[in-house]
């Protein structure tokens, strides 16, 4: 409660303490964790980082938010829950995004409006976000300590739904909205390694393969001797990717979309497993097999895993794709997926 000098007796007291209200409380703000993330990108600079890799046209005399004071801005605002750039009209006023700022709670200029933040966002061009993009995967690399004997990538895309007229929106109908499809790479321990902005549609391989190629290039100049196992789902395992992981050394696990001569090669597995569930029905019945296969639009034959698993809620039947040499079928399988057949992460073979 406020203290006041004021006593309202109307108010019963609480636990023999009285209850006092006043109407004379400074400026409050609902974000106090700013403080610590302060702190912290305080310690990384990333802001700092970022500007760094843009071009300010702005006249220096007429400028009163540099572009590192911009971007931490948007960065807290998004960090707080606030995604949308028209927050800043109530945000810019905040005590606490202004302390984040190195501002006084209560003095000063305001923070910088929309219509700056929006300048900002707009400002980057093609090669202006590849230097972002490279800076980012080297700040990555440089929070290690020391470079790592090997790491594993998770590659996706996810949909991103957006409300208004933004350019490279595109209505995706499996999710029946709007938005962004970006790509995304976490490493193993679920930190950030890289992401792209782009259009809501699933990536062709060309363009799966150029985005690999610019990632995994820039970890090989911090980490030349580090060993990458890329993991992703069956839509990046295309011609394209297979042919640079196997040009880059890079080892691989990929989903496999279903087809008849896949299923050729595992139909008596499942008949016979399925019959030995009906024998002893319960539990999950889960067997494998490894086998070579290549595709037809494939330069060479690869490696396939089949899980095959019967349960009360019938058959399922998964395939992966991988370089990975040695070990049966079953031990590769289970260590790079879980049981529900997602990618399974802290996971390095």
């Amino acid at each position: 409660m406020a203290q006041s000098t004021c006593f309202t007796p109307r108010l019963s007291p609480l636990n023999g303490k009285p209850v006092l209200l006043g109407f004379d409380g400074a400026d409050m703000s609902s974000d106090a964790g700013l403080t610590l993330l302060r702190e912290i990108e305080r310690r990384a600079g990333l802001a700092q980082r970022l500007a760094d890799c843009l071009h300010d046209p702005r006249d220096p005399a007429k400028v009163q938010h540099s572009l590192c004071d911009i971007i931490r801005f948007r960065i807290m605002m998004i960090a707080a829950g606030y995604e949308d750039g028209n927050d800043a009209t109530a945000l810019r006023h905040d005590p606490s995004f202004r302390i984040a700022l190195e501002r006084g709670p209560e003095t000063g200029p305001a923070l910088c409006s929309q219509p700056t933040i929006s300048r900002m966002e707009n400002l980057p061009d093609a090669r202006a976000l590849i230097r972002m993009g490279r800076e980012m995967i080297r700040f990555y690399c440089h929070s290690f300590a020391r470079p790592p004997s090997r790491i594993v990538l998770d590659i996706d895309d996810t949909f991103d739904a957006v409300h208004g007229h933004q350019q490279l929106r595109l209505f995706n109908a499996f999710y029946d909205e709007f938005g962004f499809q970006p790509i995304v790479v976490f490493d193993g321990e679920g930190r950030l390694v890289g992401t792209l902005l782009r259009p809501a549609r699933r990536p062709k391989g060309a363009e799966s393969a150029a985005h690999i190629r610019r990632l995994i290039r820039q970890i090989a100049r911090y980490w030349p001797e580090t060993e990458i196992l890329l993991r992703a789902d069956s839509h990046y395992c295309t011609p394209q990717v297979l042919d640079l992981c196997d040009g880059l050394g890079l080892r691989y696990v990929f989903g496999l979309s279903k087809n008849g001569r896949l299923a050729q090669n595992i139909s008596a597995l499942e008949a016979s497993t399925a019959a030995r569930y009906v024998r002893t029905p319960g539990q999950k019945l889960r067997r494998f097999k490894t086998f070579s296969y290549a595709a037809r639009s494939w330069s060479k034959p690869r490696r396939v895993i089949a899980r095959v698993e019967v349960g009360p809620m019938g058959r399922d039947t998964r395939y992966v794709v991988t370089n990975l040499e040695g070990g049966r079928g079953k031990h590769l399988y289970e260590k790079l997926y879980s049981a529900r057949g997602q990618i399974v992460p802290h996971c390095v073979v």
